[in-house]
């Protein structure tokens, strides 16, 4: 069974809202083995709802819609889709009542048009909402299952949960939808798809995506089978290739973030680590710490903002930073190598750079980073050029940061 999801709202068509409810629901269609082909948003017109809806039974057995079913006049989910599958709608008593008892228990008045909320299309069934006063709707016409399911994310994931979920396992068609994310550093996107390209090309099943997100390639598997294990399985043929191709770029395929993996890998070789940042102002150390039990490896760091501060917390000499300036290989390699000895640390890092959009110029333009990594075998240091705005270069530089210590500590 494919699935289609509409979320409804014009707020949702605007910057200040984001539609979180369509990511939840297909995370739990796909462990039903329910594939969603297809994601609308749709303001609250009773035009457009009509055009996306008819789209919609043009192509998809299974249609969730998720919100409008509130008591405003701009709430029309209920009224269009009754319309558009030609069933009249009906108050349920049932669903008056609870209405009114709400009201009763809260000792306020009800309005007269929260009893909107209590009809529903000829022939559904109404689904229970113990968050609020919009039931969902579950329509079976013809040959789609409609569902529609209020806004809140609040009221819809206990309802969904508890109602649609176990209706859906009936009716689903028993495939199993697994996926598999390759997260990698150091490649190009262009690149990464130029090595692996021949490897997925042959394959319809699993289907590969590759996403360029922040400091990282991923590269998504998706297989639909008829058992977990068989999903697995093919997850497992194309994805050892993949891994096998990429090599030590791959830092995670089970989703952990590069600062976990590095975290890991402190714990393993019982190593500990020290910062002293300049450009990226205390983010690699957040970055670091946004991982329970970082205590256990992660000493602390300086923000070394001044030339000031790059003497005094992480012993940088100042005429060491009047001959090559602050953003320099020198400096960075001080940075570290002192960071590491005032804290005590089995590794430092040191970060200084050119974050912007001001203070580049043509020796050293904005973006130029220089990252130093200390330890009791040598000081590695390594320059970059990173294009784009300030929080690109200053993430970015993190991540090369992590890099490096997750490529010094498994060597």
């Amino acid at each position: 069974m494919d699935a289609e999801i509409i979320a409804v709202g014009s707020e949702l068509l605007t910057p200040q809202r984001t539609d979180t409810n369509s990511l939840y629901l297909t995370e739990k269609l796909n462990s039903l083995g329910i594939l969603v082909r297809f994601k609308t948003i749709v303001g609250d017109s009773k035009e457009d709802l009509q055009v996306v809806i008819r789209a919609a039974l043009e192509r998809t057995p299974l249609i969730v819609l998720t919100g409008g079913l509130g008591p405003t006049e701009d709430d029309l989910t209920r009224e269009v889709t009754a319309e558009v599958l030609g069933l009249p709608l009906h108050e349920v008593a049932e669903l008056r009542r609870r209405i009114e008892d709400r009201y009763a228990r809260l000792g306020r008045p009800m309005p007269e048009n929260n009893l909107r909320q209590a009809q529903v299309p000829e022939g559904s069934e109404w689904l229970e909402n113990r968050n609020g006063t919009a039931p969902g709707i579950w329509i079976e016409h013809q040959d789609h299952l409609v569902v529609l399911l209020p806004g809140p994310p609040r009221e819809l994931e206990p309802l969904f949960e508890a109602t649609c979920v176990p209706r859906l396992e009936r009716v689903a068609s028993g495939a199993r939808i697994k996926t598999r994310v390759y997260k990698v550093v150091g490649l190009p996107e262009s690149e990464v798809d130029q090595l692996i390209a021949p490897l997925y090309r042959p394959y319809q099943n699993p289907v590969t995506t590759i996403l360029a997100a922040m400091g990282t390639i991923e590269v998504h598997l998706r297989a639909r089978a008829a058992t977990d294990q068989e999903a697995e399985a093919r997850l497992a043929e194309l994805g050892d290739k993949i891994e096998l191709v990429l090599g030590d770029h791959v830092y995670s395929s089970k989703g952990e973030t590069l600062e976990e993996v590095v975290g890991m890998y402190l714990v393993m070789r019982q190593k500990t680590l020290a910062v002293a940042e300049s450009c990226t102002g205390g983010l690699l150390a957040e970055r670091l710490t946004r991982v329970s039990g970082s205590s256990s490896y992660f000493l602390g760091g300086a923000v070394c903002y001044t030339n000031q501060m790059k003497t005094r917390w992480a012993g940088v000499p100042a005429d060491l930073i009047q001959a090559h300036g602050a953003v320099s290989k020198p400096v960075a390699q001080a940075l570290a190598e002192g960071v590491r000895a005032r804290a005590g640390a089995s590794i430092g890092v040191g970060i200084t750079g050119i974050a912007g959009p001001k203070g580049g110029s043509s020796d050293k333009p904005v973006g130029l980073v220089f990252v130093a990594l200390a330890d009791d075998r040598a000081t590695q240091v390594r320059e970059f050029r990173f294009p784009g705005a300030r929080e690109r270069v200053r993430y970015w530089a993190t991540q090369m940061a992590l890099e490096m210590v997750r490529r010094r500590i498994r060597d």
